[in-house]
């Protein structure tokens, strides 16, 4: 049967208090917009029409091409918003509407809705809640609905009702499209009000069905900074729980942040307050410190990653290798690749580098545009110049180099293998292999000199 989606974007929202379309702002590090999209596209739908008006070029940027955009403007109510992509749907077959400040409902209950409707049906998402007080109350004759009283127009009796609508249906789309296009806005809002349709199918002896939503996290609505950091909150307990079921050792789930996705080897370890972005993949026996960020990154068997290290691959990705200790403290930026048991320490920052294995650079460090051989010993201070003013170039470390404290390689240059460069030099040549380098001014003590003295004042 075809399956039209119709997602409501239009609001301004203004307890958001921000320029930012309300239907923009991020959970997850994706907007809520997005979210539900991508639960749409799961459905496999014929039509996915995103209905835009306050904002509507933000957020038509934001769909591209994931749906037609269709806008509302001026904003009339739901019914009004509905009225606009009539046009745009089916003949036939269900219209599933859904709100794009709602970001958390599965995909499966999305579906069961759909399939609730079947083409024939008008079929309310609906929900049961402790507190049912502001919502519209569904009144029920057995298991059919007759209506959707509003808390304010609801008797005491009705407001005993716990069973609430969510603002989500789905409809046979022909029957859909005669009842929007005969809605008035007789109201004390002068809006055209998309649940007066209820009324519509009871007169015509549609069956309306109630379709329960499993829990209230996946049909909560975002309409105020605290309602966003809420939903955060149980994203994120979800996504820790999921983990955590899956064998990931979690310090304390209750802080966790997964803002991409997250696969693991068995027996890892993550310890509290570390946040995960775009695409990561632990391996066996992994552990994670306190307070680390990391996004698109490989983390090999066996690797330590110490407390406040920032790993971001970004699109080039960072890699580390199997037994590899990182941190703390450290940085790796796209395009790090590090071998098997590498060392980064504290305060060190490697850019788009590959260090071969059994490499290491403890402390006070940069190493940027660099090829490094196997087991280099890179001292604290040292830097590579990779950095001309107008061009990147790149240092090449043979195997076996030492590199002595507070050194500065100017690139391009090459460091042959088991050479040793002597503490504060500034090498700007080739340096052969196995030999001592050293490139650092004479020391001169001058006993006639003094040290300045402050001024007396006046």
């Amino acid at each position: 049967m075809t399956l039209d989606i119709v997602i409501m974007a239009a609001g301004k929202g203004t307890r958001m208090r921000s320029a930012r379309p309300k239907v923009l702002h991020r959970l997850a590090d994706r907007s809520l917009l997005q979210h539900v999209l991508d639960r749409a596209a799961a459905l496999a739908p014929e039509r996915t029409l995103v209905i835009t008006g306050h904002g509507a070029e933000q957020v038509e940027a934001a769909v591209g091409d994931a749906a037609l955009c269709v806008r509302q403007e001026p904003q009339l109510g739901t019914g009004h918003a509905i009225q606009q992509v009539v046009p745009h749907l089916g003949d036939a077959g269900t219209t599933l509407i859904l709100n794009g400040d709602v970001p958390l409902i599965s995909p499966a209950t999305a579906r069961a809705l759909a399939q609730a409707c079947g083409g024939e049906r008008l079929a309310l998402l609906t929900v049961v809640l402790d507190d049912a007080t502001g919502y519209g109350r569904i009144v029920r004759q057995g298991e059919q609905v007759q209506a959707i009283v509003e808390h304010k127009d609801a008797s005491d009796a009705q407001r005993q009702i716990r069973e609430v609508y969510t603002g989500m249906m789905a409809a046979p789309t022909a029957a859909l499209k005669r009842w929007v296009m005969a809605l008035t806005n007789a109201n004390a809002q002068q809006e055209y009000y998309l649940t007066d349709i209820v009324a519509m199918a009871v007169a015509e002896g549609v069956p309306v069905v109630a379709a329960p939503a499993p829990n209230e996290t996946e049909v909560l609505g975002v309409n105020s900074p605290a309602q966003l950091a809420d939903l955060e909150r149980r994203f994120q307990r979800a996504e820790a729980t999921r983990l955590m079921e899956a064998g990931l050792r979690l310090a304390d789930p209750a802080r966790f942040d997964l803002r991409g996705t997250l696969t693991h080897g068995m027996d890892c370890e993550v310890d509290v307050g570390c946040i995960f972005e775009g695409t990561v993949a632990l391996g066996n026996d992994v552990r994670i410190g306190a307070h680390c960020v990391i996004r698109n990154a490989q983390i090999g068997n066996g690797a330590v990653i110490h407390p406040f290290t920032h790993i971001d691959g970004d699109r080039d990705g960072a890699v580390v290798g199997a037994g590899s200790l990182i941190g703390p403290f450290a940085r790796l930026r796209p395009g790090a690749q590090l071998g098997r048991e590498v060392h980064i320490g504290n305060f060190v920052e490697v850019k788009n580098a590959t260090l071969a294995d059994g490499a290491k650079a403890n402390h006070l460090a940069y190493l940027g545009d660099a090829t490094v051989g196997e087991r280099v010993n890179y001292g604290a201070g040292s830097i590579t110049a990779n950095y001309d003013g107008a061009n990147k170039h790149r240092t090449v470390i043979g195997a076996d180099v030492h590199v002595g404290s507070n050194c500065v390689l100017i690139a391009p240059v090459t460091l042959g293998a088991g050479g040793t460069i002597g503490g504060g030099s500034t090498i700007s040549k080739d340096t052969p292999p196995g030999q001592l380098t050293v490139a650092r001014a004479k020391q001169v003590s001058l006993g006639a000199w003094s040290r300045p003295v402050k001024a007396p004042k006046k």
